[in-house]
């Protein structure tokens, strides 16, 4: 078959205006363009956002815009393959640095969009997740899942800040996009994560199956790591040390469009993943690591941000001989899966 398609310059003009004014474009000058051969060409391009660069600037938005006027007080990490006007860090994922300040309130809201929160530093801010508490502690991760009331507040005497992630491109782009505000919540007793604290054991009431589709929406920090250290004492020659956030009641991601990952890298350890259909974000939270993806390598300090297309293998290498280094990784895997195109590559 011919690689070489006519191209839309090759018409008539008088051609091309009448396709134009009914509104039909002919496919075969734009075929490579959708369906490249071999696979696909992201627009994500590999991309690192040094946290030490980011935080000054998130402290003097504090300066500039008060929470009133911001509602909620962001700089989004912006991939600038895809235009840093479209603020997107990859296909399906946003990323933003968001800031609370002492005494600070973020009005609540609820939105069509999937998000989660990696409390970054600080201590004393919380977010209200449909009636529940959840408290913010460095490396806690907290899901305000698709249509859930959700706010944050700020008990404490420093700014406590957090990266954002959503699914907001993808559902911007179906034209489903949209958010509702509303009063303050009331606080209903319970916490999701102290019903799921163990593995292997459920709560017994979980066979009448209640009606929360998300019954765990805060896990800790201090749980996520010290799992990853049983499972790396446990099995020393396993390679990658990794565990998946998941609904506790199915099994599943605790998303449903994004999935969301603690790893850890052994002291000294390097660790190749294959080349994966789905775009990755990295974010460091302990420790020192470098990724190299293709030509590109960054090194991450704690706290700093990558990401890395899809459809590339990416080398993550621990910077200490001595101690382990623990990140939090995001990725489409769920989504890709959903619709059938997930796909490794050797």
């Amino acid at each position: 078959m011919s690689t070489e398609l006519g191209r839309l310059e090759d018409l008539p003009a008088d051609y091309r205006e009448a396709l134009t004014e009914r509104n039909l474009v002919p496919l075969w000058p734009n075929l490579r363009g959708v369906l490249p051969p071999g696979k696909p060409r992201p627009r994500t391009r590999a991309t690192h956002w040094p946290y030490a660069s980011i935080k000054p600037l998130l402290l003097q938005a504090g300066e500039l815009t008060p929470i009133e006027k911001a509602e909620r007080r962001v700089l989004v990490l912006a991939n600038p393959g895809h235009g840093l006007d479209n603020m997107q860090a990859s296909a399906a994922m946003y990323l933003g640095m968001q800031l609370l300040l002492p005494g600070e309130w973020a009005p609540s809201h609820r939105h069509t969009p999937n998000a989660v929160r990696m409390v970054v530093e600080g201590e004393g801010a919380w977010s209200l997740v449909d009636g529940e508490k959840c408290p913010m502690s460095r490396g806690d991760l907290i899901l305000t899942p698709t249509g859930l009331w959700h706010e944050h507040g700020h008990d404490g005497t420093e700014p406590v800040i957090w990266l954002d992630v959503l699914d907001l491109p993808l559902v911007y782009y179906m034209e489903a996009s949209y958010h509702v505000n509303s009063d303050r919540q009331t606080v209903i007793a319970g916490h999701g994560e102290n019903r799921h604290a163990r593995g292997g054991l459920l709560p017994t009431l979980v066979f009448e199956r209640s009606n929360r589709a998300y019954p765990m929406l805060r896990y800790p920090w201090a749980d996520a790591r010290a799992a990853l250290e049983s499972l790396a004492a446990d099995q020393p020659d396993l390679e990658a040390v990794q565990m998946t956030y998941v609904n506790p009641q199915t099994g599943a991601h605790a998303e449903n469009i994004l999935g969301f990952y603690a790893m850890m890298l052994r002291p000294g350890q390097t660790l190749t993943l294959p080349a994966r259909s789905p775009a990755m974000i990295f974010h460091l939270i302990e420790g020192g690591a470098t990724v190299q993806v293709e030509q590109q390598r960054f090194g991450l300090a704690e706290a700093d941000t990558c990401c890395a297309p899809g459809y590339v293998p990416v080398t993550l290498a621990n910077t200490s001989a001595c101690a382990p280094a623990f990140l939090f990784v995001a990725d489409e895997t769920p989504l890709h899966q959903k619709l059938g195109v997930y796909e490794t590559r050797a």
